[in-house]
């Protein structure tokens, strides 16, 4: 297999996203495993380069098309004006406009098949906000583009793996927006992922409650005895998935039952990242999964308070791009056994 084209869409400019990027690419070990496309700015590069003293080999190749990129280089494609100004740690208009030029030009490009990948740097969703784009993230924007009802919001590490039923909704909103045909569908799209992105034969889900304590047994909320475990038993029965639960979501992090699962359905965005994120912040990956495309992304934000001190860990972005490449590799793998399961 040729070399994976990893398009890299640069996010706010103003945040941490040139840092760990560099930071990642300066690793000749990566031109091994992929090519990097950086849809952004080469003036950027440069200017992060110098403030922030990094002296590891960094060798850019300015291009105007994804054809035009070649091994062993960070293949750039200047997506905003040379006028634009980098403001440290500031959030601002014209950053979230250049983080939806790059961002809108690299999907462009995946759309046409001339880059295999895309791994987007942190946004700032509000900033980026405009007619163009009006999603809640990332997530929303590409279901949009790729003419997708659903996708799945999911966080993966080699040793977790956890999914969410409702992904960007403010917390008053967040039972009135879980159905039992939702936790199925979400089901299908994880156990589907499970099995085309991370060859996992049989996949074992388990399914965490909404309400402290499960509920118990109505006291605390009815979702569980009246959505959740409808929908898992729809899910058994009719789809074959193999799922347990729904359990207590404060217990189960914290007990062996985690080690007997594949990955994890969460019910809301804050009941999956909290405990991911404690455990796995600098190791984990956000991935769409449900896509035709494949997208990653590191776990954290822009991170203006660290931006301009050389101190952002670089590792989630690291793992974001050898996972893209991983899976890119797994669903070509498992379509070819499909067509030749002998």
């Amino acid at each position: 297999m040729s070399l994976i084209k990893v398009g890299i869409s640069h996010g706010d400019i103003n945040g941490i996203g040139y840092e760990v990027i560099l930071k990642t690419l300066s690793d000749n070990r990566i031109f091994d495993v992929c090519i990097p496309i950086l849809y952004g700015s080469s003036k950027t590069i440069a200017y992060y380069r110098k403030s922030l003293e990094l002296n590891g080999e960094i060798f850019v190749n300015v291009i105007k098309s994804a054809t035009e990129a070649i091994p062993k280089r960070i293949n750039v494609i200047n997506c905003v004006s040379d006028e634009l100004k980098v403001e440290m740690g500031v959030a601002s208009k014209e950053a979230g406009m250049a983080a939806f030029a790059a961002l809108e030009r690299a999907t462009n490009d995946l759309k046409n098949k001339e880059i295999d990948t895309l791994l987007t740097a942190p946004i700032n969703k509000d900033t980026i906000q405009s007619e163009e784009f009006n999603f809640p993230g990332h997530t929303e924007y590409l279901e949009q583009k790729f003419g997708v009802q659903d996708s799945l919001m999911f966080f993966v590490s080699d040793s977790l793996k956890i999914a969410l039923v409702t992904n960007h909704l403010p917390v008053s909103k967040i039972a009135q927006n879980i159905t039992q045909e939702k936790i199925v569908r979400k089901l299908q799209l994880l156990n589907d992922s499970l099995k085309k992105d991370f060859m996992i034969v049989k996949p074992r889900i388990a399914v965490l409650a909404l309400n402290p304590h499960a509920g118990d047994n109505g006291l605390l909320g009815d979702e569980e005895q009246n959505i959740i475990l409808p929908a898992m038993k729809t899910a058994q029965q009719e789809h074959k998935i193999f799922c347990a639960g729904p359990f207590p979501a404060d217990g189960f992090f914290g007990s062996t039952a985690m080690k007997s699962y594949d990955a994890v359905l969460a019910m809301y965005h804050d009941q999956a990242l909290a405990p991911f994120k404690a455990l796995l912040m600098d190791y984990g990956v956000n991935f769409t999964a449900g896509l035709p495309i494949v997208r990653t992304s590191p776990t954290h934000g822009t991170a203006y308070d660290k931006v301009g001190r050389n101190t952002a860990n670089e590792n989630s972005f690291r793992q974001a791009l050898y996972k893209a490449v991983d899976i890119y590799k797994s669903r070509k793998r498992y379509k070819e056994y499909s067509a030749n399961p002998l």
